[in-house]
């Protein structure tokens, strides 16, 4: 567990000051956000590759920002995708001309972050690329790639990448060479006990004396198959054989290959197994490039480690074995790379300011509305963070609870801030959530706010009708980001039918504060439902199994949140329909 912090919430904020200030030789903080990149930024004329995640990994992935890897690295908290502001003003640091790479770990919420803020540079005339990391053989069927997670071998890919952009690579060349070595990229790991988070006593999952995880994630989630534990000789082979047994077409005898400890297991543990994955190795009549052995994409202090091969050829071994020279990470020397000259930086890191406000006096009256709201989700979002982590951890992370407490911290903070009417401060509201929580809740929650936010507008008192509406209009959003629909386990299982409902309501006659109650009694019993349903997408998605049984921990927190939010309507005077 975590022994040295002060507040767990400002965890990865102190983590990051503190990185770099120790590591000042080698990387600064990208302006204004939670990311760092290589001193000076960006290089003209080179492509930038930028990755990233959650905290919680290092070295990955700041620890490998530095010549012949990264150019930057986004920084999300704990286990949680870093949003899509921070993403994209990363890439504005970063663009030197030539364009830019985001690549990362195939999981929704960074799906949809880094995505939005590449669809932001791309509108700015940046040429921005993504590759995801896919390379987790448990997380899906070998005839379903994408829908497999990136663990550790995303090391590889970046390496790879990394070296492509610094040896003077063409934006198409970089792109090419990180898919091919996605594409050629496969991990296998085993868990045997679960990781802490910082200010927290117990473990995110347990593993029974005598058993293993296999094949878990780096979230701090289980494996997809407990069984009995056994010797490192026989283990190395349990790792192995389904490494081998995909075996990409085409591939030569030239491995790279990565055991990779996850955070609790000692170094002395990994070379006993690593005495017999050579072997086994050798056996195979596999030539091994550079093995490293260590950690390199850590769980905090889960007791696991993962097993990588990367299956090479005459470019991606040239890649492979070049220089690096990161924190986390040294290999050869630097002093023969290409040199790129400073780009100049670019101004305007942050969100253009506001205009002044045209918002009447009705709307600013029902922005006091949108704010008692949001006080009092926060509110019994701190008074069920702990039970919302259990939920999660049961097939996720368990970070579900704290990234909504984030969140609305952020959205109450900004909403207090603002002076204008109800759209006003529903759009600042939702900025903030997304910005500050990230991960996926925090995408959705923030498109989910900014959209009741354009429909009510900030004209005149807002009416039932136009908040269903709005409520609508988010529901479409989410969908549209997240590619999830009503029984896929998630927070729609309870919004849609809370939306139905209170439509309904209304249509009825219902007083707008009485339709919204009766319609949150049955989001909370849509999110109870939500417990025999299988997930069929996000994080939890791989162990699936698993999440039968438990509510799913977004629709959850949804039905709380909305019903938190009533009494604030009903106090409202003057209510329309």
């Amino acid at each position: 567990m975590a022994h040295i912090y002060d507040d767990p919430a400002a965890f990865k904020d102190d983590m990051v000051a503190g990185y770099t200030s120790a590591y000042a030789r080698y990387i600064e903080q990208v302006p204004d956000a939670s990311a760092v990149m290589r001193r000076g930024g960006a290089r003209q004329g080179k492509v930038s590759v930028i990755i990233g995640g959650g905290c919680g990994h290092y070295p990955a992935f700041c620890g490998v920002v530095g010549a012949g890897f990264a150019d930057g690295a986004v920084i999300g908290d704990i286990f949680t995708s870093p949003s899509a502001e921070q993403a994209y003003r990363a890439a504005r640091a970063l663009d030197g001309g030539a364009g830019v790479l985001f690549s990362f770990g195939n999981y929704a919420g960074d799906v949809m972050n880094f995505g939005v803020a590449q669809d932001r540079a791309r509108a700015e005339g940046t040429d921005c690329r993504t590759v995801l990391v896919t390379d987790d053989i448990a997380s899906a069927p070998a005839g379903e790639l994408t829908k497999r997670r990136g663990i550790a071998g995303g090391f590889c890919v970046f390496k790879i990448a990394g070296a492509a952009a610094d040896r003077g690579d063409s934006i198409d060349e970089v792109e090419r060479l990180a898919i091919k070595a996605n594409d050629r990229t496969r991990t296998f790991g085993v868990g045997f006990a679960g990781c802490t988070l910082p200010g927290q006593t117990e473990r995110l999952f347990t593993v029974p004396d005598g058993e293993m995880e296999l094949g878990l994630g780096i979230h701090g989630e289980p494996g997809i198959e407990s069984v009995p534990r056994t010797n490192a000789t026989q283990l190395a082979r349990r790792l192995l054989d389904p490494l081998l047994t995909e075996r990409p077409d085409g591939a030569g005898d030239r491995v790279a290959v990565i055991l990779n400890g996850l955070g609790g297991t000692k170094y002395e543990e990994l070379f006993v197994l690593w005495k017999t994955v050579a072997a086994v190795l050798a056996e195979a009549g596999l030539t091994l490039v550079l093995p490293e052995v260590g950690e390199l994409v850590t769980s905090l202090d889960m007791g696991g480690a993962s097993l990588t091969l990367t299956w090479l050829d005459e470019e991606l071994e040239e890649l492979w074995v070049a220089p690096a020279e990161t924190p986390g990470f040294r290999r050869g020397s630097v002093a023969d790379l290409p040199r790129f000259e400073p780009a100049s930086a670019r101004a305007d890191q942050g969100q253009a300011a506001a205009g002044t406000s045209t918002a009447d006096d009705a709307s600013r009256a029902a922005a006091d509305t949108v704010r008692a709201a949001l006080d009092a989700m926060l509110a019994t979002a701190i008074e069920h963070e702990t039970e919302l982590g259990r939920i999660d951890a049961v097939a996720g992370d368990g970070d579900h609870g704290t990234g909504m407490v984030r969140g609305l911290r952020a959205a109450t903070a900004a909403a207090g801030d603002c002076a204008g009417g109800a759209g006003e401060t529903l759009d600042a509201a939702g900025i903030a959530f997304g910005d500050r929580a990230g991960g996926t809740s925090g995408i959705l929650w923030g498109l989910l706010l900014q959209a009741v936010g354009r429909t009510v507008g900030n004209t005149g008192r807002p009416t039932g009708n136009q908040l269903a509406g709005g409520i609508r209009a988010g529901i479409d959003d989410v969908q549209r980001a997240g590619k999830a629909q009503v029984g896929d386990k998630t927070m729609l299982d309870a919004l849609v039918p809370f939306t139905d409902a209170f439509a309904a309501g209304l249509d009825a006659g219902t007083p707008c504060a009485q339709a919204w109650s009766s319609a949150c009694a049955v989001a909370t019993q849509a999110a109870a439902d939500t417990a025999p349903m299988t997930p069929k997408v996000g994080r939890a998605r791989p162990l699936a199994q698993r999440s039968v049984g438990t509510p799913d921990a977004g629709a959850t927190s949804m039905a709380l949140c909305l019903t938190a939010a009533g009494p604030a309507l009903a106090t409202t005077e003057g209510e329309q329909r």
